[in-house]
């Protein structure tokens, strides 16, 4: 069908939602509940994700987990409309209950009061706000665009050391590590995920504890050591530890660190190469999960040049990661900005 048809995961990235990941045909939206939204919507997600909203482009449709709202345009504007849902969006938050997830009934998010200005008012709210978004957006194209430039040039290097450069198997300058907690003085366990790296899990998962409380057999990881989940690696979930000095991680992880002649920060490029992840999908076991063992790991071959190569590389990249720390520090610093506004504004 031809009918945007969005999902709350789709929604609140920017202030516009344009297309949709699917749609629905006419016969779709007549034999269900779905109702077809006019132009100007703002499409408020209320279950789940709580609070995220943008505004429809041109007539679309939702999923259950919205509670969209359209502008009474003699009162307010749909701009006007969406910048005072994201000033209420903490005290949605407060109103939602749930036990399987988080919900905001309709009911509820009528009972919230907000102040209205002038039409005048209004317009020179939304003026000031529009600027700090378009600054926003722009801000998340120059991260975007580092980050692309970034891979390029990892993914050139890596390609062009295929014919340039002696294959070799890992394994020749990769060692597993596997030393044990057995005192249990060290007690900050940590995870790998796919998009951070190693991160704490006491941060991860602040609602449940998920170590054992035994970690005795837990593995020991030292800054510098590489980890990953066999059955979570073909997903991204490998890094070098480098924000802490040590920790532990679940015996399920396969903990190793690099040899003289491989640069640490170069392997670590190489893992998030599609020259990787091609030779990894090839060595896969099992039958429910599809992991990769540390032998696997360690019969994949990689075109490794000289040292002093691997280092301007690493530091070329380093470079670039700088900068996009710094970018999205700044994109941190534009949306504190527009809360504060928000919440200096509307009282």
């Amino acid at each position: 069908g031809n009918i945007q048809w969005f999902t709350p995961s789709e929604i609140g990235k920017e202030k516009y939602a344009y297309l949709s990941d699917r749609t629905i045909t006419e016969a779709g939206l007549k034999n269900s509940s779905a109702k077809l939204l006019p132009q100007g919507t703002v499409l408020l997600s209320t279950r789940a994700t709580i609070g995220e909203c943008s505004i429809a482009t041109a007539e679309c449709t939702t999923n259950q987990g919205f509670q969209s709202l359209v502008a009474k345009k003699n009162n307010v504007s749909s701009e006007f409309l969406y910048y005072i849902v994201a000033k209420i969006k903490r005290e949605m938050l407060r109103r939602s209950c749930g036990s399987t997830f988080l919900e905001i009934s309709a009911n509820e998010l009528k009972k919230i009061h907000a102040n209205i200005p002038s039409k005048a008012e209004q317009e020179k709210l939304v003026s000031l706000l529009s600027l700090i978004d378009q600054r926003i957006e722009t801000q998340k194209k120059i991260i975007e665009d580092l980050k692309k430039l970034k891979d390029a040039i990892t993914h050139f290097h890596f390609r062009n050391e295929l014919t340039h450069s002696p294959m070799t198997y890992i394994g020749q300058y990769i060692t597993q590590v596997s030393r044990r907690n057995k005192d249990t003085k060290i007690d900050r366990v940590l995870s790998v995920s796919n998009k951070y790296g190693f991160v704490d899990q006491d941060e991860q998962f602040e609602d449940r504890v998920v170590a054992s409380i035994d970690t005795s057999n837990y593995k020991v990881v030292q800054k510098g050591d590489f980890a990953y989940n066999p059955a979570r690696i073909n997903v991204g979930s490998v890094a070098i530890l480098q924000e802490f000095e040590n920790g532990i991680v679940s015996p399920m992880y396969v903990c190793f660190t690099t040899n003289k002649g491989l640069l640490p920060a170069y392997f670590e490029l190489y893992l998030s190469t599609n020259i990787f992840k091609h030779e990894m999908y090839k060595r896969l076991e099992g039958s429910v999960r599809l992991c990769l063992t540390y032998e696997s790991l360690c019969n994949i071959k990689i075109a490794l040049p000289e040292f002093s190569v691997q280092t301007d590389l690493a530091s070329k990249v380093s470079a670039l990661l700088t900068k996009i720390k710094n970018e999205e520090r700044l994109l941190c610093l534009y949306h504190n900005f527009k809360q504060y506004l928000l919440t200096q504004m509307f009282i």
